[in-house]
């Protein structure tokens, strides 16, 4: 039976691990489908240790090269050894006309970033990428902004990777033993959850191929290896989203459409 068609997808996300953890199984999913998928990362420089960590994961997902917009991790000065400025103190304007050129050349039917929560633990990287992301997805298609950034397209939806307090299931307990915090969105704020099991075993090597993370303990990538393979596998299993049109909108409540 020949699965349905499936929109383009790109992710957008603060940190190599980040597109594999929260939207490697959509990504697999559409790839599968033989839908284009890419990967747009807002931190970590493409001569950090991590750029090849995340080249490899997204070979394993079937998203394309890295694409990077060149900014410093808040919290890492090893993310940028060429001295590049921390995304958080980066000019707004600047970083999102560098995710505009990115949406414009690739053409995705539907983006996919971060809450406003900042992803669980609020990271604050991942905040400012939620941000730029909001801005970036309508100023892609208004050919008066950035027009330098290639020719206007808009992206049919926008989806935030999210959690609500039931699905956090057992990653709530397993983040709170190493100490991190636990931010949640209301239950109604989840307008999408996908079963993404029959890629699970893809996700989880997308999320090894990060191996400086998944040596560390405190990390997810880490936490998740060192679990058991069940338990592990009712962690990754599935995705939850929120449609962002531009805000909680209805859509099909098990699969990402345009």
């Amino acid at each position: 039976m020949n699965q349905p068609s499936l929109p383009s997808l790109m992710g957008v996300f603060a940190h190599p691990d980040d597109e594999s953890l929260l939207a490697g199984g959509v990504l697999a999913q559409h790839h599968a489908a033989g839908a284009r998928t890419s990967v747009v990362t807002t931190t970590w420089t493409a001569d950090s240790h991590r750029a090849p960590e995340l080249a490899e994961a997204l070979n394993v997902l079937g998203a394309g090269a890295p694409r990077l917009l060149g900014y410093a991790d808040a919290r890492n000065p090893a993310s940028a050894p060429d001295g590049a400025v921390r995304l958080v103190d980066a000019p707004l304007d600047e970083a999102v006309g560098r995710l505009v050129a990115h949406i414009r050349e690739v053409r995705p039917d539907i983006v996919i970033g971060h809450d406003a929560l900042g992803q669980l633990t609020g990271h604050p990287d991942h905040r400012r990428a939620h941000q730029i992301t909001l801005l970036a997805v309508e100023a892609a298609g208004l050919p008066h902004l950035h027009p330098d950034a290639g020719e206007p397209w808009q992206p049919a939806a926008l989806y935030a990777a999210t959690h609500s307090r039931s699905g956090v299931g057992r990653l709530g307990p397993l983040l709170q033993s190493v100490g991190k915090t636990l931010l949640t969105v209301p239950e109604a704020y989840v307008t999408t959850t996908v079963d993404v099991s029959p890629w699970a075993a893809v996700k989880m090597e997308a999320i090894l191929a990060h191996r400086s993370e998944a040596a560390r303990e405190r990390p997810l990538p880490g936490l998740l290896a060192r679990l058991p393979e069940p338990e592990r596998d009712e962690i990754i299993s599935t995705e939850y989203f929120t449609r962002l049109t531009p805000g909680p909108a209805p859509g099909d409540p098990h699969r990402l459409v345009g």
